[in-house]
């Protein structure tokens, strides 16, 4: 077995990696809607990491005929479409993406979710490995089935009542992803019929002030950005638009040490509908 203790890696780690027997690749992008930030995939172009299988949790691997976008799904449902992967109760899996660093950190905390330890995302992902030259491939393989089981812990994401709760609550902090246009409400949300502002008590930390060149920071700066917010004993809720992006202050917060970490499913796509939850404006 394969065993690693960061939920960081990087491409020279991965390219030495490769050939084990107990790594499986998945590459978990999603189309970025974020300004500034495009796929090395599109236009008709793709290129894959050698061996990587393709884990889709924006259209399969995600709660069907909900109203909210990519929300969790049953521990049934994703042990299932894993299973398809090759993915085996003692595999290590390594995600990536074709940003960078954007869709990948929730496919990590997905698996934390559903009981997997062995996982960690390729720091700077797919266009960090083309910009190194390293080998790719033109298509996914496509593996045998695993023997993958999931058991969820439901810590790991919450629902919009734990975080109207902690918003309140001295020992937690809300850290909220988004733009800080968006987070003020200077910046109309991108979906349409959901309000502009931000919770109450909820700080702004933009996922994009954690990155530089496509990669995480490092750990030092990660520790004087989080140090500014909160402490590291306090629980971290964190949310941003639709659920992705929050998973990259889980990510960056995770490196640098917190532990009682958890991510709002629902995000502002959610919470931002109209109705009682409590939106303000700066």
């Amino acid at each position: 077995m394969l065993e690693i203790n960061t939920p960081l890696i990087n491409t020279q780690w991965l390219e030495d990696h490769l050939g084990n027997d107990s790594l499986v690749l998945l590459d978990s992008s999603v189309k970025p809607v974020v300004p500034g930030f495009n796929s090395v995939n599109g236009n008709g172009n793709f290129a894959a990491i050698p061996g990587a299988r393709r884990f889709d949790y924006d259209q399969v691997v995600c709660r069907p005929n909900s109203s909210l976008p990519h929300m969790l799904p049953t521990k049934e449902l994703f042990q299932d479409e894993v299973r398809k992967l090759g993915v085996n109760k003692e595999t290590t899996i390594i995600v990536y993406d074709d940003v960078g660093l954007y869709a990948s950190p929730r496919a990590w905390w997905m698996f934390r979710a559903m009981g997997h330890q062995q996982v960690a995302v390729l720091n700077g992902g797919l266009p960090k490995w083309l910009k190194e030259d390293r080998d790719v491939v033109g298509e996914y393989s496509n593996p045998e089935p695993g023997d993958f089981e999931a058991d969820l812990d439901d810590n790991f994401f919450c629902d919009f009542e734990i975080v109207l709760k902690a918003l309140y609550e001295p020992n937690c902090q809300v850290l909220d992803a988004r733009s800080a246009a968006r987070f003020k409400g200077i910046d109309p949300e991108p979906r349409p019929g959901v309000r502009a502002g931000h919770m109450p008590n909820a700080k702004n930390l933009p996922f994009t002030d954690l990155l530089a060149g496509g990669e995480l920071r490092s750990v030092q700066e990660l520790n004087e950005i989080f140090t500014g917010l909160t402490t590291k004993n306090n629980k971290v809720i964190t949310t941003c638009g639709s659920g992705i992006t929050a998973c990259i202050l889980t990510l960056a917060a995770s490196v640098a040490g917190y532990k009682n970490l958890a991510v709002y499913d629902g995000s502002w796509a959610e919470w931002g509908l109209p109705g009682k939850l409590p939106v303000t404006v700066d």
